[in-house]
């Protein structure tokens, strides 16, 4: 069994049995990196998937804690505490290149069910995401508050099927391989790049203009998947 497996099953584990409650404030990533021996960007990733399945709660500055909506009963029959979510924490591997091509397919098409549902609370954080990730002074700040923007356009969509379908590309992207692509491939240039898309792309949905949001998200996304993976 990998390091990762043993750490997610040892965080399984204690969620299921109730010595992790609700509201349990979890270790620090340093200490489960020592707990466990493992890197810390392999404990990042599998808190990542647990918060992704809506298990855990991070805040910046506080800490990881247990969801207050978690359920061990039904976490025990392989469902997620978050309502309409699926608990889909797996040991598989996505490529890169996977994930760029099922982002370029999903992502684009949810356009319409976002100019559609969204309120203008959604258009408000999709503005903030992007402010925090232009005052972003660190690479892993600004993917940070990247992935904040995405994850936040997809909620918009207000269709549990699209935030299920979103949760798993979350978790791709807190995978190893997508982050040291990452830190390869973006420069200050391709940032600056990627922080005017974001806002073309948040500037068309705000306006619930389709043909505009359509073509700026599958722009940004081909331009993404050219600096990640070659032409």
């Amino acid at each position: 069994m990998d390091s990762a497996a043993v750490l997610r099953d040892a965080i399984l584990g204690k969620l299921k049995s109730g010595e992790w409650p609700r509201g349990h404030r979890i270790d620090t990533e340093r200490h489960l990196s020592e707990s466990f021996g493992i890197g810390r960007s392999t404990v990042r990733r599998v808190l990542a998937q647990f918060k992704a399945a809506g298990l855990i709660t991070q805040t910046v500055g506080s800490g990881t804690f247990v969801s207050d909506r978690l359920d061990p009963a039904k976490l025990s029959r392989g469902e997620s505490s978050e309502p309409g979510t699926a608990l889909a924490i797996g040991s598989g591997s996505i490529s890169p290149a996977e994930l760029m091509d099922a982002r370029l397919a999903i992502e684009p098409s949810i356009v319409e069910l976002i100019i559609r549902n969204a309120s203008q609370n959604d258009f408000s954080k999709m503005a903030h995401c992007c402010d925090k990730a232009e005052a972003a002074h660190s690479l892993e700040e600004f993917e940070k508050w990247d992935g904040e923007l995405h994850e936040t356009i997809a909620l918009a969509a207000h269709n549990s099927l699209v935030i299920n379908i979103f949760q798993l590309i979350k978790q791709a992207r807190a995978q190893d391989d997508w982050g040291a692509l990452k830190r390869h491939s973006l420069s200050q240039e391709r940032r600056l790049s990627y922080q005017i898309e974001h806002r073309q792309i948040v500037s068309a949905l705000t306006d619930r203009d389709l043909v505009r949001a359509t073509a700026h998200t599958r722009d940004h996304l081909l331009h993404v998947r050219r600096n990640l993976l070659g032409p």
